[in-house]
């Protein structure tokens, strides 16, 4: 009973730590990203979405990926997953999956 106890506590304490760990990558992302815009390097997301955010008639906006030099972003329009990749310097749209 008390190996049982041991596990289950360690079983939550490894589950209890893995959203933390999981959070890290969105935040130096974000960090990358308000670091570029501040240093005038990269288009503010915000920008980037009045471009493109218009033009995708019909489908939700499900948010923004950035990776340094590129947005992507998310849509979903009649179950399908669309992605609009966006050049982060010049706010040109770069690519486009899912359509």
């Amino acid at each position: 009973m008390r190996l049982l106890a041991l596990i289950t506590a360690a079983a939550i304490g490894i589950t209890a730590a893995q959203p933390a760990e999981a959070s890290r990558p969105r935040e130096k992302e974000q960090d990358r990203a308000w670091r570029g815009t501040r240093e005038g390097h990269i288009m503010p997301l915000r920008a980037i979405e009045a471009m493109v955010v218009p033009h995708m008639r019909g489908a939700d906006y499900l948010g923004p990926e950035f990776d340094g030099d590129r947005y992507r972003l998310k849509f979903m329009k009649q179950g399908r997953v669309m992605w609009v990749d966006v050049d982060a310097r010049s706010g040109r749209i770069i690519g486009k999956a899912g359509f």
